[in-house]
């Protein structure tokens, strides 16, 4: 689960073995719509636009770095971003020309886990599926979790570092609730859905493992402190979501699952869920309006498991 443990540390410390975290997943029920929610992170309750919670179902990354890299660090992963694919409403063109390619800054791979670039989706597994960040490491944030969850990369961590800071000087708390997920705490979460209610209720309520983003090291869910409306889409009220709508991307992150924009990225809204692509692109991101990693990338959408 997300919030099951608060360990009241705030050091970075080592990566060391720890028990992995496991991620709690929610169906969501819009009204009107009778859509399933999909979740990609660490959703934990059931609901209605009214915000009644239901029952809580169970499921399912950072290294030390002294300072806060201002964009992501150049690496072998750096390549040129245009892939061939493209949606079923994009022309030719967009893919040969996504907005990304006129981005600041260096370009990265999109399909290496190394790089902060990585696209993860139900359309794009991770290769190797049982990739682990290499730098694993406890962020010097306030943490709503323990064990694996409460790691990230190392660009990660100290972006996060950096931007919990600003908040809470602007008096905004903000917590690390849920971060690296590894692929065999994914393969647990996943098959005890599987085993409970069959493989196509599965697909609507836990990533299979090896699509998970928050198994990149990349990503990471965040809460208040309180755990009012963790995990539903009530949080987006929340000081905490409020404010890490506005200001993410001075810090590289972007929102990765956007209100009602489930039939490109695959998972329902989630304003907890924050995935880091580096300064320049966030920022651009903002700019010109564009909502999802699949489209600032020229990439087809991915609602469903292919």
């Amino acid at each position: 689960m997300c919030y099951d443990d608060v360990d009241g540390t705030a050091g970075r410390q080592d990566a060391g073995p720890e028990s992995p975290s496991r991620r709690a997943f929610s169906r969501l029920l819009l009204a009107g719509t009778g859509l399933a929610a999909l979740s990609a992170c660490t959703p934990a309750q059931s609901f209605t636009p009214s915000g009644t919670p239901g029952p809580t179902p169970g499921t399912g990354s950072s290294t030390p770095t002294a300072a806060v890299a201002s964009t992501p660090p150049a690496s072998s992963s750096s390549a040129p971003v245009p892939e061939s694919t493209t949606t079923a409403t994009q022309a030719p063109s967009a893919a040969a020309h996504p907005p990304s390619a006129a981005a600041p800054g260096p370009q990265h791979s999109l399909s290496d886990p190394t790089s902060p670039w990585v696209i993860v989706n139900k359309h794009r597994p991770l290769s190797p599926a049982t990739f682990v960040p290499p730098d694993l490491a406890r962020p010097a944030v306030r943490l709503a979790t323990s064990g694996e969850a409460a790691l990230v990369n190392s660009t990660t961590a100290a972006a996060a570092e950096r931007m919990f800071a600003a908040a809470a000087a602007d008096g905004v708390i903000i917590t690390l609730a849920s971060g690296y997920r590894s692929f065999a705490t994914q393969r647990a979460t996943y098959g005890s859905y599987v085993n409970s209610r069959g493989q196509a209720e599965a697909d609507t309520a836990s990533a299979r493992p090896g699509y998970s983003e928050h198994q990149t090291g990349w990503a990471f869910d965040i809460g208040d402190g309180s755990g009012a409306d963790s995990f539903t889409p009530q949080f987006k009220d929340r000081p905490a979501a409020i404010w890490a709508k506005a200001n993410a991307h001075r810090f590289g992150f972007v929102v990765r699952y956007p209100w009602m924009l489930h039939e490109i990225t695959g998972y329902f809204y989630e304003p907890w869920h924050l995935r880091f692509i580096g300064k320049e692109a966030a920022a651009d991101m903002r700019a010109r309006g564009i909502g999802t990693l699949e489209e600032y990338f020229g990439l087809e959408a991915a609602p469903a498991y292919l």
